[in-house]
């Protein structure tokens, strides 16, 4: 277990800044994105990982890990998107336990029609506030936050 003695003044001001950002930036950006697209922040991030994927198709369970999302909330998010046929599902061919989330053409063009949009909310409400310097900083310590995160043990059952 790690040090448990309080947070120093800087530290503490570093933490109440995180939680900040990671509060409001999400909602910040869907209450603008969702009307102009009609795509959650986690639509687009499932559209993305898709359309990255080789012949946009991915596990279920890797979608949910390359989108930091828990495996229920992937599911409502893949069955959403399917009902709006943006995504297909598909039972996996070697595990017939597991389904495959596939990009639709139709996914693929909401994508494209969206990614306008997200870049202007993402440059107006992170990029526009920072120097290059700050990004090359950052980026790095983000990083290691996000793969210290990404080892530790899950915490869905499902």
């Amino acid at each position: 277990m790690g040090d448990l003695s309080a947070l120093d003044t800087g530290e503490a001001a570093f933490w109440r800044s995180l939680i900040r950002v990671t509060t409001v930036l999400p909602r910040a950006l869907e209450d603008q994105f969702l009307p102009e697209t009609g795509l959650t922040i986690s639509d687009y991030g499932v559209l993305v990982a898709l359309s990255e994927a080789p012949d946009r198709l991915l596990r279920i369970s890797a979608l949910a890990a390359a989108t930091a999302l828990s495996l229920s909330r992937i599911s409502r998010v893949v069955d959403d998107l399917t009902r709006r046929g943006l995504v297909e599902k598909r039972r996996c061919e070697s595990d017939g336990r597991a389904s495959n989330a596939v990009l639709t053409d139709a996914g693929l063009a909401r994508l494209e029609a969206a990614y306008p949009s997200h870049l202007a909310r993402v440059r107006a409400s992170v990029f526009d506030h920072l120097s290059a310097e700050e990004i090359r900083t950052a980026g790095p310590v983000l990083a290691r936050l996000a793969a210290a995160l990404d080892a530790a043990p899950p915490t869905d059952d499902c």
